[in-house]
């Protein structure tokens, strides 16, 4: 069976919300929370639109707020598929908001979901793989693959962490440790 390939651009989903009061926290501001949930939403759109699969979320990553959004601009969220593997997708997601009273427009989010493809029967099933058109499109998915292969490798990990070696640089931080082994 030939592998299928596609173009970034034929998967990318753009989405535009009105912010209400009923989505703000309690200063006002547009809970986060509520702007995870459409990212979500949007990683799903685009992956499944990439894969022509059910997609589930395997992780979040790098969610920084940069900007706070307030009631009554226009929230628009534009996701990419950015990288692939056998059955995962890392989706890049774009958060703008616009005041629609001026037009200006401020960048509040970027963040990356991994999505997996799965069938009818909830196994994992292979996704197409990516036609890369641009310097962006090639430096997006390199610099996926690279922050993959860094999570990978799980530097700290349960079943091999030695205390001792990491003291000096605790050291460098606003703590105390009162560790006793």
């Amino acid at each position: 069976m030939e592998k299928i390939h596609k173009h970034v651009e034929e998967s990318q989903v753009t989405i535009s919300e009105l912010m209400l009061p009923s989505h703000t926290n309690f200063s006002g501001k547009i809970h986060g929370g509520y702007i995870l949930s459409l990212m979500d939403q949007i990683a799903f759109a685009c992956a499944s639109k990439h894969s022509k699969n059910y997609c589930v979320t395997a992780s979040v990553d790098t969610v920084n707020f940069l900007k706070s959004i307030e009631v009554g601009e226009l929230v628009t969220m534009k996701a990419s598929v950015n990288y692939v593997g056998k059955t995962s997708m890392v989706i890049g997601i774009r958060v703008e908001a616009e005041n629609i009273h001026t037009g200006v427009k401020k960048h509040c989010n970027s963040s990356y979901f991994t999505m997996v493809a799965k069938d009818d029967d909830g196994n994992n099933v292979e996704v197409p793989g990516l036609i890369l058109d641009s310097k962006t499109e090639i430096r997006r998915f390199l610099k996926s693959e690279h922050r993959l292969k860094v999570n990978k490798q799980q530097k700290y990990q349960e079943s091999s962490f030695e205390v001792a070696e990491h003291l000096h640089v605790l050291k460098e931080h606003n703590v105390i440790v009162s560790y006793k082994k």
